[in-house]
Parts: C-alpha cells; structure tokens; sequence
C-alpha cells in the first residue's frame, strides 16, 4: 500500500472532496508527501454504512483469521519502507530514530493483539454464581463473555504518529476483538 492522500472506504479509495490540504515540514513548513483530500459527507457516510454491514461478517470471522489479518497489516506498514519514515519526520520534527522506534513499537503492539487472540483464554467465560440469601441484598447470577460489540469511530492522535494513529492500539484492538473500524486521522 503506498500513501495516497485519500479516502480508504471499504476496498476502495475516494477523493470526493475539493478541499485539499498537505502535511508539512515542521522544520521548514514545506509541503511534505501527497495531497489530501477532505472528506465529505458522503464519504462518511459510506464508511459508517459499510462498517455497518460488515460487522455481521466480521464479528464472525475466526480468531486465527483476525489474527493473520493483523499480521497482514504489519506486512503492509513495513512495505511502506523508509517513505513511512521520512514523511513522519519531516511533519513531526522528530528524529529518525524516534520515529523508527515508534514503526517498531506500533508493529509490535500490533503482534501483540495477534498472538492474544490467537490463544482461545481470552475467549473464557466466567460465571459469577447468584446469593439469593446474601444480606442485605442478595447478589445477581454474572456473566462475563467477550464478544465484539459493533463498529468503532476512532478519532487518533497527533503526538505519537504511528502508535497512537491509524494502526494504533485503539484500532488494533477493535480489529482484534472483531469490531469493523471507521478511523478520522489526525
């Protein structure tokens, strides 16, 4: 995947919007990698749509396949190469080592919620039994069961480019638990 500056909806990219805007150099404020693209209302709405119908697929989709899934975006996050790293210098004024150590860091938590989700323990139900005699109030039957709840809209962050962004741990943990993602980039 190379950095486009537009929309990713679904499968596809989309550039509706006719406001555009670029990332700079912090340094210099040049331009800095593509053009990007505003979304619009439109596009919104067909991320949230399709995120909407992808969920009864998705949440159905085994652990061992979610888990090769996130792995599949660490292969893509790498196969961006130095560019990834270049662009988050020069926009970010932080040096290379920094931002090479962030690419670590954010494909490593990335592993992370692959090899959780890879063992079936995070899957374990637990059963807190009723004490309908318990005083002063009796104490109801508890469940507790991990399943994924629905789409997430997730607003990310600026300070940490990589490990707090895009392929951070907000959207890494929502694609692990089985919860399609509408990500606003910062």
């Amino acid at each position: 995947m190379s950095i486009t500056g537009k929309q990713i909806i679904g499968y596809g990219l989309s550039q509706q919007g006719s406001r555009e805007f670029h990332g700079l150099n912090a340094s210099t404020g040049e331009v800095v990698g593509p053009t990007f693209y505003e979304a619009t209302t439109d596009e919104v709405d067909a991320a949230l749509t399709l995120a909407k119908s992808a969920f009864s697929k998705y949440r159905k989709i085994s652990d061992l396949d979610r888990a090769q899934f996130l792995m599949a975006i660490i292969d893509e996050i790498n196969a961006i190469g130095d560019d990834l790293i270049k662009i988050a210098c020069a926009e970010s004024g932080l040096p290379e080592a920094r931002i090479t150590g962030e690419r670590g860091r954010t494909t490593g938590q990335i592993k992370a919620f692959a090899d959780f989700i890879s063992n079936d323990q995070w899957r374990k139900e637990i059963h807190d039994p009723a004490l309908p005699d318990r005083q002063p109030l009796p104490k109801p039957d508890l469940f507790q069961k991990q399943i994924p709840l629905g789409p997430s809209v997730i607003f990310g962050a600026s300070n940490f480019p990589l490990a707090f962004s895009v392929a951070g741990g907000d959207t890494m943990s929502a694609l692990a638990a089985g919860c399609p993602v509408v990500f606003k980039a910062h």
